[in-house]
């Protein structure tokens, strides 16, 4: 497990370089696995994964690094639609009556209040961003349906090579502070 810890992390911060991004944002909830209810098998699943140990680590490379780790709080962010604008209350600060524009079709996927199908985990993304504008002073002008429909996936295992890392020690020229 911490041999994956170090890849994922090698991986994200060599992908920062990579693209020249200079934020990281991290969505987190302490205590978050502590109470989790989704059944027997789905815990064992989930709550083994060392979700803090990759933060550690993140934060040790990204400092190594000069890129900004902001570690912020995630709550609502999944049920929220950002293509609508939804507002995002903090943990436990949930106005009475406060509903979700859109909702979850299903796994992996979002409808927003007009129907726009977007990959849900994308649009918790995108919202988490959105905790963070100000903070950073992000642009979001370009995140959009387009951009939120079809993420892009890595496989860690088979795309952390040698030649990937030797790549990366090329772009170690200081980054410039974009969102993801």
């Amino acid at each position: 497990m911490r041999d994956a810890v170090n890849k994922a992390a090698r991986f994200i911060v060599n992908q920062c370089l990579n693209d020249r991004v200079g934020n990281i944002i991290v969505g987190w909830n302490e205590g978050q696995k502590s109470r989790s209810n989704m059944g027997k098998r789905n815990n064992q699943n989930f709550v083994v994964i060392p979700t803090g140990r990759l933060i550690e680590r993140l934060k040790q490379l990204c400092k190594e690094y000069g890129i900004v780790l902001t570690v912020t709080e995630e709550a609502y962010t999944s049920k929220a639609s950002f293509l609508d604008g939804d507002s995002l209350p903090k943990h436990g600060e949930k106005p009475v009556g406060w509903k979700p524009s859109g909702d979850r079709v299903k796994r992996g996927l979002y409808r927003s209040r007009d129907g726009h199908l977007i990959n849900a985990d994308c649009n918790r993304s995108a919202n988490i961003m959105i905790r963070c504008n100000t903070q950073l002073a992000l642009n979001l002008v370009e995140v959009g349906r387009a951009s939120l429909t079809v993420p892009q996936r890595f496989d860690l295992f088979t795309r952390l090579n040698r030649s990937y890392r030797k790549r990366c020690a090329g772009a170690l020229l200081a980054p410039v502070a974009t969102s993801v």
